[in-house]
């Protein structure tokens, strides 16, 4: 039985990451990616034991590598401004960082492996989060809201700007640099809208 080889498992990795990107699920093949690979269809075959399974596999690391960067210098006893902020930071570097892995993730976060690879990603950030929250709630920090609504305002302002960052143009299609004064300034007007 042939071993695995650490440096070749990295390369079909970030290929199948680069691949699913491009060509989406439906247009991702295994014989493909052996090719793009530089890897025999059999090598791939140590690895994953189908495309599924590697679908999964990628899915669940990026989001335990994502999820774990947002809980670097993080903790859910922080005063809220400042955990948010934190939570931005930690956002924004692995965004700017991964642009791919990023892309890779919302594509599977929005597909039929999307229960699967949150299951397994979300496990321990699910719970850090949850403290998180009731902490400012109970501290009367953060207005009391559904999760969902919360994101939406938390974040949503967030990923906008990163989007227009990693297209390097606004919606209006004039050219965009993500600053730390337009950070703050969004991160400010969130903090309004989600204060008592």
């Amino acid at each position: 039985m042939r071993t695995r080889d650490t440096h070749k498992e990295e390369i079909v990795k970030q290929k199948a990451i680069e691949m699913l990107v491009k060509l989406g699920i439906e247009g991702f093949g295994m014989n493909r990616l052996a090719k793009e690979s530089g890897v025999s269809v059999a090598t791939l075959y140590i690895y994953y034991t189908d495309k599924e399974d590697l679908i999964k596999k990628i899915g669940i690391q990026i989001g335990q590598d994502f999820f774990n960067e947002m809980v670097k210098d993080f903790s859910p006893t922080m005063p809220f401004k400042d955990g948010l902020r934190k939570q931005w930071e930690n956002r924004a570097r692995f965004t700017i960082k991964y642009p791919l892995n990023v892309a890779c993730w919302e594509l599977l976060s929005h597909s039929s492996y999307r229960d699967c690879i949150l299951e397994k990603s979300l496990l321990d950030f699910k719970t850090i989060m949850g403290d998180f929250l009731k902490n400012a709630i109970d501290k009367k920090e953060l207005v009391c809201m559904p999760k969902e609504v919360f994101w939406s305002i938390a974040y949503g302002p967030l990923y906008t700007l990163l989007r227009f960052h990693n297209e390097g143009k606004s919606m209006a299609g004039t050219p965009f640099t993500l600053t730390k004064e337009v950070t703050d300034e969004a991160f400010e007007l969130v903090i309004k809208a989600l204060t008592p």
